[in-house]
């Protein structure tokens, strides 16, 4: 028989804001900055005043710890959803402040006119209003005399009965004693569980992650420092996208700007490279991964709780060991010098702007390996190799793009135990075999997808080996990808259209080049056989008319870098579907030069 997995209950608001001002409950912040807007805080105030539901809460129980000496310490209640609520209430009825998108502490104010029984925001024009009591939060104070502030509320407004105004304040206090629904599930739960539930509870189909799941175990600790180092992974990322936001932090958060965390992310004012902007999500789990050798952040919510995965309890001092592991895998992963030189291989690699990576795990477990490879002493050299080579083999083979943490784990492991060389050998081995070269990564290149990750992977080759634009003369491939160059058609796109070809046939990737634009508005839609004879004649002592190449030979070097075959030089749109297979053979084969060359 299926054992029931939560408790439900009806709990007082003020009994809820209770737990939340003493520590009882952590709100950890998952959903960072607020996002609801004030009118929302004033729509949740309206609802409770008039008596309507506001739906349930839920919280997840930490587990007990066992202390060093062997006493128990109660889990903490963490709120896994509702929190936009309870922040809300903290924020009208408590007076807190809340972050808005700009990273801000800013206050939500809520006005109240007793006579009319209405909520707003409040503003300018209420603050004028002698009938609006402009914030309500002075209502809920403790240290308020209510007799005081209705004689002094009626004698701003002589016309107002005084007990029509008691009574309506007294409704207003009320909604300290309004009931909201409380879900508790069971200390003893699973993320994976907790996760399930929290999806088929939540009616906007929220997902929650369970990297959502450690950030706020990491926010709700106090004993370790975990609202700091949550703040240290959420700035950091937040600064990746806007280095100006350094100055925000120097100004509204001066506290964290005096830790060493800020002190090892303030590189990133200057920097303005999105190669990799990492989210939470990615940085928790690169330090995760590298530090603990695991990759499955269920394992990071345990251990933060104090799991012992033998014995299966909990104890403080795995629960510090943690934390003090996970701290030390952050700082690493923000260092300046280990940020910098991972770009720089990842661009060394030909892949040199962020459109160019569609995988992010791809990123995040090649900065896995190289932090992993470093630590362990290995050379600089054999490191800014290997790691080139797994990134590219993970985006050629689609490694992390099915189930990528339970790869991430497979990975992390095996390189622990077997070390990195043999596990290398033995996944080229298995993964990047004779059948691969020559029959499934042709079968990858047949498509008309220009987001390919196969066709960035050719681009990187040709950037890596510093080559030329499809006719250009000088211009190099990775210029043309800098200065947002167009991808164009070697058989043109208003040609083939013409002569019957759907959008999925002439959008093949094996028919696109980096081409400048002026050279490709000159071809127009002319068929190559047509534009490569004036080609020929450019090249014979004739004007120039595409591009600036002079000599057959030079151009015989430019189809080659773009892997054209040269027997474009006779083809008409009844040649295209064999010039697409040459053409991907020829493109299958420079990958695979480029790979081995890393």
């Amino acid at each position: 028989m299926q054992t029931q997995k939560y408790s439900v209950n009806q709990y007082l608001i003020e009994t809820v804001l209770a737990w939340v001002k003493s520590g009882e409950i952590a709100i950890p912040e998952i959903q960072r900055p607020f996002v609801w807007d004030a009118s929302k805080v004033r729509d949740l105030m309206d609802s409770l005043y008039q008596g309507y539901p506001i739906g349930y809460i839920i919280i997840w129980k930490n587990p007990n710890i066992r202390l060093k000496d062997g006493t128990i310490s109660e889990g903490k209640k963490i709120l896994i959803d509702g929190q936009q609520r309870v922040t809300a209430l903290t924020a009208a009825i408590l007076g807190e402040y809340v972050i808005n998108n700009k990273y801000k502490k800013v206050r939500i104010k809520i006005s109240f006119h007793p006579i009319e029984q209405r909520f707003e925001v409040f503003n300018t024009a209420i603050e004028k209003d002698n009938k609006w009591i402009p914030d309500i939060s002075q209502i809920f104070s403790q240290d308020i005399n209510i007799i005081k502030f209705i004689n002094q509320y009626c004698r701003n407004n002589p016309d107002v009965d005084p007990e029509l105004i008691y009574e309506r304040i007294e409704s207003l206090r009320k909604i300290m004693h309004k009931q909201i629904g409380l879900i508790e599930l069971s200390s003893d739960l699973d993320i994976e569980t907790v996760t399930e539930i929290f999806i088929r509870i939540n009616s906007k189909g929220v997902v929650l992650s369970q990297a959502d799941f450690a950030m706020s175990k990491i926010a709700a600790n106090e004993s370790y420092g975990g609202s700091t180092l949550r703040k240290c992974i959420d700035y950091f990322c937040h600064l990746t996208v806007s280095p100006e936001f350094y100055y925000h932090i120097t100004d509204y958060d001066k506290d964290f700007a005096e830790t060493e965390y800020f002190k090892k992310m303030s590189w990133l004012k200057n920097e303005h490279d999105d190669i990799y902007d990492p989210y939470y999500t990615d940085l928790l789990r690169v330090a995760f991964t590298y530090k603990f050798s695991r990759g499955k952040l269920a394992d990071l919510v345990s251990l933060l709780s104090g799991r012992n995965f033998e014995t299966r309890t909990y104890e403080e001092d795995i629960a510090r060991e943690s934390f003090e592991k996970l701290s030390k895998g952050i700082i690493d992963f923000i260092n300046e010098n280990n940020f910098k030189k991972f770009i720089m291989i990842i661009k060394s690699a030909g892949f040199i702007t962020s459109h160019m990576i569609r995988s992010k795990n791809a990123l995040n477990f090649a900065y896995i390996l190289y932090l992993t490879l470093r630590s362990n002493g290995y050379n600089p050299a054999e490191i800014e190799s290997y790691v080139r080579k797994w990134f590219v083999l993970s985006i050629l083979t689609g490694r992390y793009s099915g189930s990528p943490e339970s790869m991430f784990d497979y990975d992390i492991r095996n390189i622990a135990s077997r070390g990195f060389n043999e596990y290398l050998k033995s996944i080229e081995s298995a993964e990047l075999s004779e059948a691969f070269w020559n029959v499934a990564l042709i079968q990858e290149l047949d498509t008309s997808s220009s987001a390919s990750p196969i066709f960035n992977v050719f681009l990187a080759a040709q950037v890596k080996n510093n080559e030329k634009g499809f006719l250009s003369k000088d211009i190099t491939v990775s210029e043309l990808i800098f200065n947002l160059g167009d991808i164009h058609h070697i058989f043109p796109k208003d040609y083939l259209r013409k002569n019957g070809m759907k959008r999925s046939q002439y959008n093949q990737i094996a028919n696109y080049v980096y081409m400048q634009s002026e050279i490709n508005i000159k071809i127009g839609n002319k068929a190559p056989k047509e534009y490569f004879a004036d080609l020929i004649q450019q090249c014979s002592g004739g004007g120039l008319k595409y591009g600036g190449i002079n000599s057959l030979e030079e151009l015989k070097e430019n189809l080659g870098m773009n892997c054209i075959p040269e027997s474009i030089f006779t083809m008409t749109f009844e040649n295209y579907e064999e010039f697409l297979e040459q053409r991907r053979l020829l493109m299958a084969k420079k990958i695979r030069d480029y790979y081995y060359t890393l």
